[in-house]
């Protein structure tokens, strides 16, 4: 396996910047996320990566080597598509022999080396079975056997999971990541879903119209976010936002937000538009705060159940307990768990750096 190095990589089309100058490391057997919406250069960049696309600027490292304009063949990439591209009238075992019949390997080796990969994808047992019967996820498992076969540096996978159902979808997320535990596979892995992402990822690269905002792992990304852009899209329900009434200092702890003193961990850089943000799990239902408003919803989801509440600042949603008891329409005051929270610049977007908490 190897590192792949991405430096200010671009990817134009005309006028169209696809992929915008784009740094990141993918350490020797890492898994990382390329995460974010239809359009936002994901696949771009993945397909940059596996030589399927030439970048505009910038540089690709494999192990060290500048692969940035060398062929996709020559990169030693192997690379799962959505659609498993399977050979129908081939059984399991010729389609995950096929890429070694094709580069000249011995028979007796690909005999082993495709039994080898059978069974980490414990389908060992379908080896002789046609392709064209099997369900979705021995599909895609014969695909991943077609990629592990080979013993490439690494794997990019273009949603892989992306035409199975919701059930199955599920389980592959947690067969991927077992299997990566088991092969210890650089892998670079694209999704639109924030929860694959989560669930599979050392490393996420959240992406939003060609620009990596931000990339770190999971915990990074969810507890602080770089962005408004990472944090509403990351978390179900995502977090809540609300304008502040005034300009925050460097240095400051207090932010009002509709009359209400908000206690906030210590500014170390100031913004004349601040915006509170506040993840539901971290919103508390309090009788003696000052910030109030009207329940809107509710929503049970049996272990938890999310409350709407309606503010002057805006609509807040808070994660409670199933037991709490709350019509539409009854008034309730809001706390928030203060080293929870993240601020940012309004115009910009961008989160701004905070110290600890005081007190």
């Amino acid at each position: 396996m190897a590192e792949i190095k991405v430096e200010q990589l671009r990817k134009a089309f005309g006028s169209f910047v696809a992929v915008k100058e784009s740094d990141f490391t993918v350490k020797d057997g890492e898994f990382v996320c390329l995460l974010g919406p239809s359009g936002c250069g994901k696949t771009t960049t993945l397909r940059m990566i596996a030589g399927l696309e030439l970048p505009t600027s910038g540089k690709i490292l494999l192990g060290g080597e500048d692969v940035t304009f060398n062929r996709a063949r020559d990169r030693d990439i192997a690379f799962v598509f959505q659609l498993f591209a399977l050979y129908p009238h081939m059984n399991v075992r010729k389609n995950i022999a096929f890429p070694l019949l094709a580069q000249g390997v011995a028979s007796s080796e690909i005999r082993a080396r495709v039994e080898e990969a059978a069974k980490i994808l414990r389908i060992d047992h379908l080896l002789d079975r046609p392709v064209s019967g099997l369900a979705g996820g021995d599909r895609q498992r014969v695909a991943l056997g077609r990629a592990i076969v080979r013993r490439p540096k690494c794997f990019l996978m273009d949603e892989p999971l992306g035409t199975l159902d919701t059930e199955l979808r599920d389980l592959m997320v947690h067969e991927l990541r077992d299997l990566h535990n088991r092969i210890k596979a650089t892998t670079v892995y694209v999704t639109h879903d924030q929860m694959e992402a989560m669930s599979m990822a050392d490393k996420i690269a959240v992406m939003n119209h060609g620009v990596i905002e931000q990339f770190g792992t999971p915990k990074e990304i969810y507890d602080h976010p770089a962005s408004m852009y990472v944090a509403d899209f990351i978390g179900s329900p995502p977090m809540n936002f609300l304008p502040a009434d005034t300009a925050i200092g460097e240095g400051a702890a207090l932010l009002s937000v509709d009359g209400a003193a908000v206690p906030v961990p210590q500014t170390l850089s100031g913004t004349t538009k601040p915006v509170l943000g506040i993840r539901p799990e971290h919103v508390r239902l309090d009788d003696n705060s000052k910030l109030r408003g009207a329940v809107y919803a509710t929503e049970y989801l049996g272990s938890t159940q999310i409350i709407a509440v309606d503010t002057k600042a805006g609509r807040i949603k808070a994660r409670t307990g199933p037991d709490v008891r709350l019509q539409p329409g009854a008034h309730v005051g809001l706390s928030f768990q203060t080293a929870k929270l993240s601020l940012f610049d309004k115009d910009s977007g961008r989160a701004l750096a905070l110290g600890g908490v005081h007190g």
